[in-house]
């Protein structure tokens, strides 16, 4: 059985959607699963075991390209899938697998895409989280009237490299000898989910005080290198030799690696939060604005910090009030307490 999901264009949901392939894989072991992503998931979805092709999304992420999409889905069918899912919303993402005459399109009611999808699913607020979403489609519609219908969510599980090549530790001055704490300051939805630059730090100072084999990794990209150095210039001067900033400096695929080489992530609620929970790794994750409810980390060895302000979530961009009180009643001092009462030998 051919299969073609058209996957999410967030890299913390397309993390979160190897739990539908695990579970395809787990029903249908001699399946065939390509995956139709933007560029920068593709090396998430290598990393995936259950997914045998990962296809380049050639037209952009907000571009309707109505032409286009009709073309590509025409290319698709000599391929002959036999089922697709398509895990976006929208209307535009169900035209591929429509033109490519594929008999069985399974996915979630949205933008009025009836006769695109045959296999609709209405009852999404059955299931809650994120994760249930993605897994209850690869069950019979018939079979799951909830989220207590599902059987187990098989949660995300990224391949990584245990060891670093020598060129990857020479190019971003990596010495594997010390312990890593790992920091994900940024977050591409907006600022109501980043935790503030003087808490990471003030974190990040107490932790390599108590902590004397340790160093800092600021992970992020390009965007987030700004971030990275303003954490930076609040970290002690007599520790500052001890971080090293990599935002914009790393792949994808090194940035996997490098998260499972640490000994513990403090993050946002971010696309490296699921990154991070996918490869193992212990975690503290922030939650401002945004719910747990819906896309908490997929890990046994998570941290959740969940913010209690009357406001949250909001699942805003801008906070209204113009206080960001959600991520600043968080304070480091309580991080930290959480931290030593969940892993008193860390």
């Amino acid at each position: 059985m051919k299969i073609l999901v058209v996957a999410p264009s967030w890299i913390g949901d397309v993390v979160m959607s190897q739990c539908l392939y695990k579970t395809i894989k787990q029903l249908h072991p001699d399946s065939i699963i390509h995956v139709l992503a933007p560029k920068w998931c593709l090396p998430v979805l290598n990393r995936m075991t259950e997914v045998d092709r990962a296809i380049l999304m050639p037209i952009g992420h907000g571009s309707f390209a109505f032409k286009e999409r009709v073309q590509l889905g025409k290319s698709f069918a000599l391929t002959k899938y036999d089922e697709a899912y398509i895990l976006p919303n929208s209307w535009k993402s169900a035209l591929i697998p429509y033109f490519a005459n594929i008999k069985k399109r399974t996915g979630w009611k949205g933008e009025c895409r009836y006769f695109l999808i045959n296999d609709l699913r209405s009852n999404k607020e059955k299931f809650p989280l994120l994760v249930e979403r993605y897994t209850a489609l690869a069950y019979p519609k018939s079979q799951m009237q909830d989220n207590k219908c599902i059987p187990e969510i098989l949660i995300p599980s990224l391949k990584f490299n245990a060891e670093l090549s020598e060129e990857v530790k020479n190019k971003l001055n990596i010495d594997t000898s010390k312990n890593f704490l790992g920091l994900c300051p940024g977050a591409e939805y907006g600022p109501t989910k980043k935790w503030p630059v003087e808490y990471y730090a003030e974190f990040s100072n107490e932790y390599l005080k108590t902590h004397e084999n340790s160093e800092i990794l600021i992970f992020g990209s390009n965007k987030d290198l700004e971030t990275a150095n303003e954490i930076l210039n609040f970290i002690s001067d007599d520790l500052k030799n001890r971080v090293n900033i990599l935002a914009g400096k790393t792949s994808i695929e090194e940035a996997i690696d490098l998260l499972a080489l640490c000994k513990l992530v403090i993050c946002n609620d971010s696309g490296l939060m699921h990154i991070s929970a996918g490869v193992g790794t212990k975690l503290i994750a922030i939650f401002g604005s945004t719910s747990t409810k819906y896309t908490p980390p997929q890990s046994k060895d998570a941290l959740i910090i969940e913010s209690t302000e009357p406001c949250h979530p909001c699942f805003k961009k801008q906070c209204k009030f113009q206080t960001m009180a959600c991520l600043k009643g968080i304070t480091p001092q309580y991080v930290i307490e959480k931290m030593k009462e969940r892993w008193p030998n860390l």
